[in-house]
């Protein structure tokens, strides 16, 4: 399978209602902070109470 975004192959997978999106390592990296960087990710964490490992 190929990266979404890009040509490279993919190193991770995921699957939702059967759709499956492949991402390579750097596109992997980038949407993980994309999602670490969000508000409602932040709030949700907050409510969890969810402790950074830093």
């Amino acid at each position: 399978m190929r990266c979404h975004y890009c040509d490279r192959e993919a190193a991770y997978e995921a699957e939702q209602a059967g759709v499956v999106v492949g991402l390579c390592g750097d596109h992997f990296r980038e949407r993980v902070e994309e999602l670490a960087d969000d508000d409602g990710l932040r709030a949700l964490r907050d409510r969890l109470d969810v402790e950074s490992t830093e």
